[in-house]
Parts: C-alpha cells; sequence; structure tokens
C-alpha cells in the first residue's frame, strides 16, 4: 500500500474522501413512485351511439381483443394513445382521453381528432389517419403524429399510404400538414415507430423520425418543407442483444434505431441521445450534425456520433425522453419490465450510474412509451406487447395500464436524484489532486444506484 501520511497528497486525500462520504445518501432503494392513473382489460371507444357500436362489432369492423395501445402523449387536459392497425378490428388508430373527466377503471376513448379522419370515403380511398406508432405533442401546440400507413402488419399487411407526417393545431384540432415521405426514405425493410421533436422554434422546428427495419434517421424541417435520410453504423442492431425474454415468452428481435431523445444546448441546438432497439449501449449526436443536410448525409461525419457506454446484460431499450427541466433521461427496458433513468449531467454511463424508477412483473410488462408533460410529470405505458403478438391477451386480465408520478417523486433516491450531488465530478477532481495534471482518467461511475445487479436483473426475467 502506497504510504502517503502527512503529505499535501494525503491530506486532499481525505479531505475529499471525507467530502464523498458526506455527500453519499445514508440509504438508497429504488421507491418505485409510480402509480396507476389507468388500466384496461379491452381498449373500448365512445361510438356515437350504442347503435354504431354493435353495428361496428357484427361487422368485425371493431374487435376488441385486436386493439393496443402502443404510443401515449400527455397535453394539457388530455391524454392521447396510438393504437395501431396491426389486426383487422381497429375503429380508430389514435384516440384520447379527458384526464380531468375520466375514470380510471377502462375509460373509453374519444377517437382524434374525429371518426371521419378514421374512416375510408370509399374502396380506393384511405382515411386521413392509417397506423401511428408514436406521436409528439410539441411546445408550440400542434401535435405530431408518425404514420407507418402500414395496415395488418401482424396478418395480411398491406400499405395503405406511403409512411407520413401528420401536424394537426391542438387548440383546434385542425390539421395543419401532411408530409408524406420521399420514396428515396422507404427502403425495403422501411419501419418508422418512433418521433422527437426539437421546437426551440415554432417557424424553425425539426422533427426525427426513427427506421427501424432499414436503420435510417428522417430529419424534416418545418420550415423548409423538405426531409433528408442519415445513415449510420450506430444506427443498426447488435447481433449479440437481440434475444429477449419477458414473461416466459423467448423471441428474437433484430430492430435497428428506436430510442430518440432530445436536450436542448445552449448553442441553440440540442443533443440527439439515441440507440438500436436490439443494443445495450447509448450514442448521442448533436443536431448541428443533423440539420445540416449536405454534412449530415455524408459519410465524412463519422466521429460526430458519440457512444456514451452501456446499460449491462438485459438493458435493451425501447423508447426514451428527456425531462428538460432537469436533464433526466428515462428509459423503457422491456426485457427488464422496468423504466429506467441516467442524468445526462453525468460523465459516467454505466449500469451503476443508471437509476431503477419502477420495476414490476405485473404493473410494468413491457413497457412501450414514456413522457414528461409540460407539468413535470412522468407518464409510462405497459401494453403486454409480446405477449399480444405471439400468444393472445386473456381478457378477464388487466393487459394496458397508463402509469405516473411527478419527475421529483419518480427519481427521488435513486442514481438520478437532482438532490444527490454528481459523484464523477467529486471523483475526477480528486484525480486531479492525487496525479499529475498531464494525466487523463475516466469518470468513474455515478452516485450510488438502486439498479440491481447484472446477477440480480438476470435472475428477474
Amino acid at each position: 500500500m502506497m504510504e502517503v501520511r502527512g503529505t499535501p497528497a494525503a491530506l486532499a486525500f481525505t479531505v475529499s474522501c471525507c467530502m464523498l462520504l458526506a455527500l453519499l445518501p445514508v440509504h438508497i432503494v429504488a421507491n418505485d413512485n409510480l402509480r396507476v392513473a389507468y388500466q384496461w382489460k379491452e381498449i373500448d371507444f365512445e361510438f356515437p351511439s350504442e347503435t354504431e357500436r354493435q353495428e361496428a362489432i357484427a361487422s368485425k369492423s371493431y374487435i376488441a381483443e385486436n386493439v393496443i395501445p402502443v404510443g401515449l402523449e400527455v397535453y394539457k387536459k388530455r391524454l392521447f394513445l396510438t393504437l395501431p392497425r396491426w389486426k383487422e378490428g381497429i375503429p380508430a388508430s389514435l384516440a384520447y382521453i379527458n384526464i380531468n373527466e375520466t375514470t380510471t377503471q377502462s375509460p373509453r376513448l374519444h377517437p382524434y381528432p374525429s371518426w371521419s379522419a378514421h374512416r375510408r370515403t370509399s374502396e380506393t380511398e384511405a382515411p386521413e389517419i392509417v397506423s401511428p406508432f408514436r406521436i409528439r405533442a410539441d411546445r408550440c401546440g400542434r401535435l405530431w403524429v408518425l404514420d407507418t400507413g402500414v395496415e395488418e402488419l401482424l396478418g395480411n399487411t398491406t400499405v395503405t399510404s406511403p409512411t407520413s407526417l401528420l401536424v394537426y393545431d391542438l387548440h383546434n384540432d385542425n390539421l395543419l400538414r401532411r408530409y408524406k415521405f420521399p420514396a428515396d426514405h422507404l427502403k425495403e425493410n422501411s419501419f418508422y415507430a418512433n418521433i422527437a421533436v426539437e421546437d426551440n422554434d415554432c417557424d424553425d422546428t425539426y422533427a426525427y423520425a426513427a427506421d427501424l427495419g432499414s436503420p435510417g434517421l428522417v430529419v424534416y424541417s418545418w420550415k423548409q418543407q423538405e426531409s433528408w435520410r442519415v445513415k449510420h453504423h450506430y444506427f443498426h442492431p447488435d447481433p449479440l442483444a437481440g434475444n429477449y425474454n419477458i414473461t416466459g415468452i423467448n423471441f428474437q428481435w433484430d430492430d435497428g434505431l428506436f430510442g430518440i431523445a432530445l436536450k436542448p444546448q445552449s448553442d441553440g441546438y440540442s443533443t440527439l441521445y439515441f440507440h438500436p432497439l436490439s443494443s445495450l449501449n447509448e450514442f448521442s449526436v448533436s443536431t448541428k450534425v443533423l440539420r445540416n443536410q449536405t454534412y449530415a448525409t455524408e459519410s465524412g461525419n463519422y466521429h460526430e456520433f458519440k457512444i456514451l457506454g452501456s446499460r449491462g446484460p438485459n438493458g435493451q431499450a425501447g423508447v426514451a425522453f428527456v425531462d428538460q427541466k432537469t436533464g433526466v433521461i428515462f428509459y423503457a427496458l422491456p426485457n427488464l419490465n422496468a423504466i429506467t433513468c441516467w442524468k445526462t449531467s453525468n460523465r459516467a454511463y454505466t449500469i451503476k450510474s443508471l437509476g431503477r424508477v419502477y420495476m414490476s412483473t405485473v404493473d410494468m410488462v413491457f413497457p412501450n412509451d414514456v413522457k414528461v408533460d409540460d407539468e413535470s410529470n412522468l407518464w409510462v405505458l405497459s401494453d403486454r406487447l409480446h405477449q399480444y403478438m405471439y400468444e393472445s391477451l386473456n381478457r378477464n386480465d388487466v393487459n394496458f395500464r397508463v402509469l405516473t408520478a411527478t419527475v421529483k417523486d419518480a427519481i427521488q433516491n435513486t442514481a438520478c436524484d437532482t438532490n444527490i450531488k454528481p459523484l464523477p465530478d467529486i471523483i475526477t477532481n480528486l484525480g486531479d489532486i492525487l496525479r499529475p495534471s498531464t494525466s487523463t482518467i475516466a469518470p468513474k461511475a455515478g452516485s450510488s444506484s438502486a439498479w440491481p445487479s447484472p446477477s440480480h436483473t438476470n435472475a428477474i426475467v
């Protein structure tokens, strides 16, 4: 052991260690503070009349067991759900409930923006909205709907219309714009399943759409009314991370780019955090790169994309969302039936720097969407998607849940708690004292986490 007693280095070491211990919480546990706000055994709708509802059932234009919520958004007092047409019998693929007026048990959904937007005017005409997966409400009062245009994905797959962005005015629910993706954005296996919106300037907004099937990222400029497609090696799945085992159902996916989340920066751009679904790693890139059409689409930008680190075994993540006030990013981890978080101010991205927000093999079976509203409430949708796809849902069970908590409560006593001093800064400063200034060391893990160890997480699933 190196003897440093009585030296300036020893004094600095002692003081720094005392500071480190003082800043550590006495006992860190995951609070699992989310509560179930809404739950359904099956999804039902507010039809214009009971007669029309019965006619829809008789004609099989409404088959309750085929309806599954996949995407979620909350704007003001409305909670929106996407209900993609994966099977037949989906009468409306985008709907909402009024938060202040709705029962928590199986509330019926209102089609958005209207019933007519989901109905064909003729056999050859597609409805206004076909089959959206993810949506995003921006701070300008617009709802961005990423519509895949694909019906019966799990049956007789039909491309009803090209993948499109539909943008609605949430003040009056009018359609502001429809933008169809150009043909060169739609590759053989393309499937656009997620969207992020950079809304620092309402007149110069950018939308980002993730293609998980033929890995790529589409950048759309509201002002220019045009888009371009970005490619990168980091968008592709990891062949070693394609195995999923959720509540005893084992399957393999090779999905590429999926999770995308934006954090505004002081230079007027944002950091885009991203990851393929079948991957354990997290990556980032500045939108300064992505918004430059010439630079974004050339191979010389390779090193602008950064790898941050790994979530560890079973750490495949679906959607992600950054809370703008705290800088905390939330992840949905389907393989672990869990929501986790990471402070974007943390220099380390490891298992220890991730915080466990909520984990449950009952309430959180396949978390499928995560959002934070403008009142700093976290919202999570769980929907048993794997069971819907590979077996069947039990109509007597609660299958779909929306859980919520304030961000403050959700991250309390986790590695993401903003009241806990970030350890990497302290450890790095300590390293600067004890090592020559010319040396560089990698920052160690962040504040203590309640996230289970790899051996524990492997035992859960």
